[in-house]
């Protein structure tokens, strides 16, 4: 196998099943294209209570600062129906000039691309002054527990510190060159339970029905809108995601009710604020008893997500500049700096060093098809060549 070249390291990587949390050979099959270029690879494996144990990689080039840690996971999501593919999702077969298979764009192609470009760097001007790292995870699928966050608290313990990082999950929405992630907008979840009294619905002066309040409160959540955005973000929105009362009789007033909601926030807020601006409106609109008239205040209860994400922003001139000027000279394109979106391990990353995202085209993650143009495997190599010649030049800017 070349590691110059992308596309044999993608189907490399594609040909290893490892739906989360299988580790399925992906993380060996990386090991063997790291190794030949002077890595040293370690793999470890946490684990926690009720929850499967992952398998994840940490693989370094050189000893001593500056330091680029590359960032990234090897696990993806189930193929569905696999009879429903026009390739078999994990024979990384090409075909018109595209490359199928799941894992093809999200985001086993973004790992293979960044190591082809450390090869062709190597090639070209040597080991760089200064050190990268790959910290891979086979948990980004999933519940993310045992992944990323605990890689680098493993790392961070054995004394690896970080200048800057790049994340290669599929942030380009059209083309490459498109956009990079500087930030991501937090998220924060909860559940409301609204107790009332079951009974007859024809007698409805002996229960209290807990829909009429659940009603009042997910409206006081959707309206005001929280905010109007920020220069680096989209204003917050909050979406309730599911009401149930769990009752299936037409004459039954039920006893409880529960709703769900998840809002995405930016840096307006922190976890903190934002709990406290729900708690009041939720507060408010129990006092509000105009479809309870002559009730008691609505009683009810919340409980908040367990690990809620807080919203970020990169400011580091260096690793923004070195990462956009190389997309600009590959593809003639000024990329857009965007805070749009879910997620990503990222929200982990950002805790221990500056942190971006940038990598292939996602339009067809986690679909069936999956799939990646070659020539996007390609330009994206070339991206990340010319960016960790860059970076290395701009590091201590």
């Amino acid at each position: 196998m070349t590691v110059t070249d992308p596309v044999a390291n993608l189907q490399t990587l594609i040909r290893c099943a490892s739906v989360t949390p299988a580790e399925g050979g992906a993380l060996a099959a990386l090991t063997d294209i790291l190794l030949p270029l002077g890595f040293k690879v370690e793999r470890m494996t946490a684990s926690a209570p009720g929850t499967p144990d992952i398998e994840n990689l940490y693989a370094r080039l050189g000893t001593e600062g500056p330091h680029l840690m590359f960032a990234g996971h090897t696990d993806v999501v189930p193929v569905g129906d696999s009879a429903s593919w026009s390739h078999p999702p994990f024979a990384a077969e090409i075909a018109d000039g595209e490359l199928f298979g799941r894992g093809a764009v999200d985001m086993k192609g973004g790992i293979a691309c960044f190591a082809a470009a450390v090869a062709r760097h190597i090639e070209k001007h040597g080991v760089p002054a200064g050190s990268i790292s790959f910290l891979i995870t086979g948990d980004e699928e999933g519940p993310a527990i045992n992944g990323t966050i605990k890689l680098l608290q493993w790392a961070a313990e054995r004394g690896e510190q970080w200048d800057a990082s790049v994340v290669g999950e599929p942030t380009n929405p059209e083309s490459l060159g498109d956009m990079i992630k500087i930030g991501r907008r937090g998220s924060l979840s909860g559940w409301i339970t609204v107790h009332g009294v079951q009974g007859h619905a024809a007698y409805p002066h002996l229960a209290d029905n807990p829909v009429r309040s659940i009603v009042k409160l997910t409206e006081a959540l959707l309206d005001p809108p929280f905010d109007t955005g920020t220069d680096n973000f989209q204003p917050s929105n909050l979406e309730v995601t599911t009401i149930d009362v769990g009752n299936a009789a037409t004459n039954v007033i039920a006893a409880k009710a529960t709703a769900a909601f998840n809002i995405r926030f930016n840096d307006t807020w922190t976890v903190e604020t934002l709990k406290a601006e729900i708690l009041a409106r939720l507060d408010a609109a129990a006092a509000d008893q105009s479809l309870r008239p002559g009730r008691e205040p609505t009683k009810y209860d919340i409980t908040w997500s367990e690990r809620p994400s807080q919203v970020f922003l990169t400011r580091n001139n260096a690793l923004i500049a070195s990462l956009s000027s190389a997309i600009e000279n590959v593809t003639g394109r000024m990329p857009k700096l965007s805070t749009t979106g879910g997620t990503s391990d990222a929200r982990y990353i950002k805790d221990y060093c500056p942190v971006v995202e940038f990598g292939l085209v996602g339009q067809t993650m986690h679909m069936v098809d999956e799939r990646v143009a070659l020539s996007d495997l390609e330009t994206l190599t070339e991206i990340y060549e010319t960016f960790i010649q860059r970076w290395f030049a701009n590091a201590d800017l």
